[in-house]
């Protein structure tokens, strides 16, 4: 995603740094022009800083640890567009304004094939200036973006949408799941799904990962998707929400990153619904 969105930047225009934890991610965007430096910290140069990483404890590493929040100049702005949630995102907005620099949380929703078309959609939270000041980098890396609130409000958001994204990925592997075992042939199956009245974007574009997994490229494995499954049922226990639907579908994503498949597409969820014994390995 982070290459996809960077690359992105640069064809806008814009100059670009770049840093990764593996430095030879950068030699593409190197070739098409951008700089690669070699510590996180030496990004202070830049006025607008993108971090694009796994989860809090990597975005805190390469904001705080490094040194970068430190060396930003004042009314610097940092677009953290990580899906960390709003625990996270609260340390580091706070850790920043004792700077005075803005972070603006603004994750995002979409796959890679979708930040290479640059038509992702950001949602964001922080401060409305720091916001119209970032608006034409967001814009160069999404087909829109929208202010939701003050700081924590994209990443509560993110983790309200990933939530609806882990049940519906549970629920066409059942679907696929009961069809399937009633005799239906998948590829039909799937038809009806594209077809009909529950048709959307995500079950257009998982066709493929449901139905040919092994020629697939993986787009958001199990592992991510839990992640973001138990912030998501962390953030409903501190408001005090319940999500049942959201509950039992984290708990299906536990269980296949638990049988070997963390680093497999979030549709291989489907391998563990055709066992007859639950605990019995892929």
């Amino acid at each position: 995603m982070g290459l996809a969105m960077a690359r992105n930047v640069l064809r806008a225009g814009f100059p670009l740094l770049v840093w990764n934890r593996s430095p030879g991610r950068c030699e593409p965007l190197v070739e098409e022009g951008a700089t690669h430096v070699p510590q996180p910290v030496a990004l202070a140069a830049a006025e607008l800083v993108v971090t694009m990483v796994s989860d809090g404890a990597a975005a805190r590493a390469v904001l705080l640890e490094s040194g970068l929040l430190d060396e930003l100049a004042a009314g610097s702005i940092i677009l953290e567009m990580s899906t960390i949630g709003p625990v996270a995102v609260g340390e580091l907005a706070a850790e920043a304004r004792r700077r005075n620099v803005h972070l603006l949380d603004a994750p995002v929703s979409g796959s890679v094939s979708v930040a290479e078309a640059a038509q992702l959609f950001a949602m964001v939270g922080g401060d409305a200036r720091a916001y119209e000041r970032a608006a034409p980098v967001l814009d160069a890396m999404t087909k829109g973006h929208v202010l939701l609130g003050p700081s924590g409000s994209g990443a509560a958001m993110k983790l309200a949408l990933n939530s609806m994204i882990a049940i519906t990925n549970e629920s066409i592997a059942e679907t696929l799941t009961l069809a399937t075992s009633f005799g239906i042939d998948p590829e039909l199956a799937y038809d009806v799904l594209a077809g009909g009245v529950l048709a959307s974007p995500f079950v257009l574009y998982k066709r493929s990962a449901f139905l040919h997994p092994d020629s697939e490229p993986v787009a958001f494995t199990s592992a991510l998707m839990r992640k973001d499954a138990e912030l998501a049922q962390e953030l409903a226990a501190r408001l005090g929400v319940r999500l049942p639907a959201a509950a039992a579908a984290a708990r299906v994503l536990e269980e296949a990153v638990e049988h070997g498949l963390a680093d497999a597409d979030m549709a291989s969820v489907i391998t563990l619904l055709s066992r007859n014994d639950p605990t019995e390995a892929p």
